[in-house]
C-alpha cells in the first residue's frame, strides 16, 4: 500500500513529550503488523547536535551509520525495537548547508535560492528519500521546537506543499498541545490548545487530531468544548497524562482508540485479529515490580538528566529483564573532586557504580576517585566510553605508580600518554569489536567472537602500554576490527565485576532486548546488593 504519513507538531511550549507521543503510535501500529518509520525535523541552525553541550540539548545519540542526532532518535528505536539511519534526522543546518552547496555549485542554473521553493524542496525530498529506501506501511514525522517559531515556518509550509503533492488522505496532521490548571481557581484552561490550533491554521496546516498534554485528568466536557471550537471530531481527542512510566503510553492511547481513528482517517480497514497484547503483558509485567537496586550515575553534566538518556532507559530496562527498578544515585563527579572525605557517603547503598561518556577535563579527578572507590572496595563497575579510559587512568596511576597517567585530550605534555589521539578522526557509529581473550567475563557475556556496537570518541588506549597493564592484572579482552586494533573491552578478572568498554551499549538497549553488558553489570550489582546484605549485623 501507499505509505501513510502521520505529522506531529507541538503548540504552545516544547518538551511536551511530543518524541513519546509519536513513540507510542509507532510502538502501537508496529504491534499492530504495520512496518513503521520515523523521522525528526530539528528546526535549530546546527548542522548535527554534535558540537551542543548535553546541558544545552541533553545527550547526543548515535545511529548505527554514524549519525549523530537528537535523544528523541534513541526514543524511536526504543520503542520500534529496530534501528534507525540517518535519513531519519533533519536539521534546518544540515537543509541549508546543502541548499547553499548546491548553489555553490551552479545546480540552480543561476536562479535566485530562496526558501520557497528551494528550502523547502530540500526538505520534502528528504520525506521522498526514506519513503523510497524503506518503503513502509506508516511513517511518522516529529517536527521538534513549537508551531509559531520562527525558524520551524519552513518546516511547516513544506510539509504543508507535500500533503497536497502526496495526497490529502494519506497525510494525517497531529497537534500535542497543553491543558493548563490555574493553581488559584482550579480551571483547566483550554485556550493555549485553542490558540495553538489556530496558530498553526494559519500557517496552511490544519490539524485533524489532538492530543492534549495535562497534569489532571480530563473531563469529557473539555474534550467536547475543544471539538467544537477547534473543529476536530471528539473522537480525535485523545489524552496523554502524566504516567509513572513513559511505556505505559502505547497502552493508554490504546485504550482510547487512537489506533482506530488513525485507520478511520486513511480509509484503512481494521483487522479483527490486530492487537497489542505482547505489549501489554510486557506493561503489566513491570508494573508489578516492587523490588530496587541502587545504581550511582557520577557525571558533569547530572544538572540535565536527559543528558545521560538513553544511559537511564538502558538500566531501566535491564532491571526490569530481572525483575528490578533501578533507583538511580546522581553523583556529580566535580563536587567529589571538591570534597574527596565524602566518597563513603556518597556512594552509601549503591550497589553499581557507572561512569559514562563525556569529553573535558572538569570532572575528571572526581570520576577517578569513583573509579578507585569501585576498584577497592569491589563494586560492580561500568565505565563506557569516557568511563572506561578513566579506568585505566586510575588503573595507572594507583597501580603501576605512574603518577602523571593521562589522555592527551587534558593533558598532552604528560609522560604517560595513556589515551592518544590516533589519527584526527571521530569513531562513530557501529562498527565491529573482535574478542581476543575468551576466558573473559565480557566473553561470556556475549557469547559470540564479535559484537556490532555503537561509538563516538576520538581518544583511544596507547597499546605501548598494554604489556604493562595485563602483568598487574588488567586484562583486554576485545580490539576494533582494523589495523589499529583499538581496546574495545577491558576487565579486571579479580573483581566481581569490573568492566570498561570503549563502545556505548546504552544504545543497544530495547524493551525486552538489553546489551548483554548491562545484564551482567545489573546482575552483579543484584549479588553485591545479597552479599551486602549478609554482612549487615543482625539487630
Amino acid at each position: 500500500m501507499k505509505t501513510k504519513v502521520i505529522v506531529i507538531f507541538g503548540g504552545v511550549y516544547s518538551s511536551l513529550g511530543k518524541g513519546i507521543v509519536a513513540s507510542s503510535i509507532a510502538r502501537i501500529l508496529t504491534e499492530m503488523g504495520n512496518k513503521v518509520s520515523m523521522m525528526k525535523f530539528d528546526p535549530y541552525l546546527n548542522v548535527d547536535p554534535g558540537t551542543l553541550s548535553p546541558l544545552q540539548h541533553g545527550e547526543v545519540f548515535v545511529t548505527q551509520d554514524g549519525a549523530e542526532t537528537d535523544l528523541d532518535l534513541g526514543s524511536y528505536e526504543r520503542f520500534l525495537g529496530r534501528k534507525i539511519t540517518k535519513l531519519s534526522t533533519v536539521t534546518s543546518g544540515r537543509i541549508y548547508k546543502e541548499v547553499i552547496e548546491k548553489e555553490r555549485s551552479g545546480r540552480y542554473n543561476g536562479k535566485t535560492v530562496q526558501t520557497i521553493p528551494h528550502v523547502t524542496d530540500q526538505i520534502k525530498s528528504k520525506i521522498y528519500k526514506i519513503i523510497d529506501d524503506e518503503q513502509p506501511h506508516f511513517l511518522i514525522i516529529e517536527v521538534g521546537g513549537t508551531v509559531g517559531d520562527i525558524e520551524s515556518i519552513p518546516f511547516v509550509e513544506a510539509l504543508g506543499q507535500f500533503r497536497g503533492e502526496y495526497g490529502r488522505d494519506d497525510v494525517l496532521f497531529v497537534l500535542c498541545a497543553p491543558l493548563i490548571k490555574l493553581q488559584t481557581s482550579g480551571e483547566l484552561k483550554t485556550k493555549p490548545a485553542q490558540h495553538a490550533v489556530k496558530t498553526i491554521g494559519n500557517m496552511g496546516v490544519v490539524p485533524a487530531m489532538l492530543v492534549l498534554r495535562s497534569d489532571v485528568p480530563v473531563d469529557q466536557g473539555t474534550v467536547d468544548k475543544l471539538a467544537m471550537l477547534c473543529h476536530i471530531s471528539t473522537e480525535n481527542i485523545f489524552k496523554s497524562l502524566n504516567l509513572p512510566s513513559i511505556y505505559y503510553l502505547p497502552t493508554e492511547l490504546h485504550k482510547q482508540g487512537i489506533h482506530q481513528s488513525i485507520y478511520n482517517y486513511f480509509g484503512m480497514k481494521l483487522n479483527s485479529k490486530a492487537n497489542i497484547s505482547a505489549w501489554n503483558k510486557y506493561i503489566h509485567k513491570i508494573k508489578n515490580i516492587d523490588r530496587t537496586i541502587k545504581i550511582a550515575i557520577v557525571g558533569k553534566y547530572n544538572d540535565l538528566h536527559d543528558s545521560y538518556y538513553s544511559l537511564v532507559e538502558a538500566l531501566k530496562l535491564t532491571c526490569w529483564e530481572v525483575n528490578r527498578n533501578v533507583k538511580i544515585e546522581w553523583v556529580n563527579s566535580e563536587q567529589l573532586e571538591k570534597s574527596k572525605a565524602n566518597i563513603n557517603r556518597a556512594f552509601k547503598g549503591c550497589h553499581g557504580i557507572i561512569v559514562p561518556g563525556g569529553f573535558g577535563s572538569r570532572g575528571i579527578e572526581g570520576k577517578i576517585l569513583a573509579v578507585k572507590y569501585a576498584r577497592e572496595n569491589n563494586v560492580p563497575y561500568l565505565g563506557i566510553c569516557y568511563g572506561m579510559q578513566i579506568a585505566t587512568i586510575e588503573f595507572a596511576r594507583n597501580v603501576l605508580n605512574l603518577k602523571d597517567a593521562n589522555t592527551t585530550e587534558i593533558d598532552p605534555d604528560t609522560t604517560n600518554k595513556i589515551f592518544i589521539y590516533i589519527d584526527g578522526r571521530m569513531r562513530l557509529g557501529e562498527q565491529e569489536c573482535v574478542f581476543e581473550n575468551k576466558n573473559s567475563l565480557a566473553y561470556r557475556l556475549y557469547k559470540t567472537d564479535i559484537v556490532k556496537e555503537r561509538h563516538r570518541h576520538r581518544w583511544e588506549f596507547n597499546n605501548e602500554y598494554r604489556e604493562q597493564f595485563e602483568k598487574a592484572g588488567f586484562k583486554f579482552d576485545a580490539f576494533s576490527n582494523d589495523k589499529e586494533k583499538t581496546v574495545e573491552i577491558a576487565e579486571i578478572p579479580t573483581n566481581s565485576f569490573f568492566i570498561g568498554v570503549q563502545y556505548h551499549p546504552e544504545f543497544n538497549c530495547w524493551p525486552n532486548k538489553v546489551d548483554q553488558v548491562f545484564s551482567g553489570f545489573i546482575n552483579a550489582s543484584i549479588n553485591h546488593e545479597k552479599r551486602r546484605s549478609k554482612d549487615l549485623p543482625k539487630i
